[in-house]
């Protein structure tokens, strides 16, 4: 059977019928994706969280620089112990090494769930900004309602000026209860067939963490740890249990 379709029921029978699908690099997974993930579940009462690796990400021609199954083994070491989260296979490399779009994973993911379920597509402010020059986007939010982590003081037009053609706002963001004080906005994509589809917003959030700046640091911390100087102070990037991974395997040295 094919593993996509394993791990996409499991989501159904894992978390109920509001499941969000957080694709992503995850080169390494850090604390900023958990607090994105937290807040989406507390603000919109989701069921499930799938963390879900990105074979090869078509907006990356470069690729990762850890390999998926480290990429993987990391974010199943991250998400350990956290309730209504899980890791998803949806996106792993194919075995023709054509890209992963978004869009087919969605669809498919879609295509598993039982009837009534509320699929959601969960990004990152960095990842909606080139939201626009996905694969067929104006098509994605159609499938899964999409909820944007957005940063703190972060304007609502700087956010929509990543739709891509043929999507327009239909409505302002409305403020709506969130469970845990989690400001949460919402506002409606239209499309040029009438169709309509929410937007959430996730904004404040005070989580301000890269991928590259934690390779970057790890990378300082090794050159120091040759030269026998003393490391510099590190900030609190990674869980545990991924930092002692990224250690014992020598990864971005």
């Amino acid at each position: 059977m094919d593993p996509r379709s394993i791990d996409a029921r499991r989501a159904a029978f894992f978390g109920g019928s509001r499941v969000a699908f957080f694709g992503g690099s995850f080169d390494p997974p850090h604390l900023g994706h958990l607090g994105v993930a937290r807040a989406a579940q507390a603000a919109l009462g989701l069921d499930t969280v799938l963390f879900a690796p990105v074979g090869a990400q078509p907006l990356k021609p470069q690729g990762s620089t850890a390999c998926f199954e480290d990429r993987l083994t990391m974010t199943r070491l991250a998400i350990a112990g956290e309730p209504g989260f899980a890791v998803s296979l949806a996106d792993a490399p194919k075995s023709s090494g054509a890209p992963n779009y978004t869009l087919e994973t969605l669809i498919a993911l879609r295509a598993e769930l039982p009837s009534g379920s509320a699929l959601f597509c969960l990004m990152g402010a960095d990842a909606f900004a080139a939201f626009r020059h996905w694969h067929r986007a104006a098509e994605i939010p159609f499938v899964a309602s999409l909820i944007v982590a957005s940063r703190p003081g972060q304007r609502l037009g700087d956010l929509m000026t990543a739709l891509p053609e043929g999507l327009a706002v239909d409505s302002l963001p409305q403020s709506d209860q969130s469970a845990e004080e989690i400001e949460l906005r919402r506002c409606i994509l239209r499309n040029p067939a009438g169709a309509q589809a929410p937007l959430y917003l996730l904004p404040g959030l005070e989580i301000e963490i890269s991928a590259s700046e934690i390779r970057e640091q790890m990378q300082i911390r090794e050159r120091a740890r040759a030269s026998a100087g003393a490391p510099p102070p590190e900030r609190a990037l990674l869980p545990i249990p991924v930092s002692e991974y990224i250690r014992a395997h020598g990864l971005y040295r």
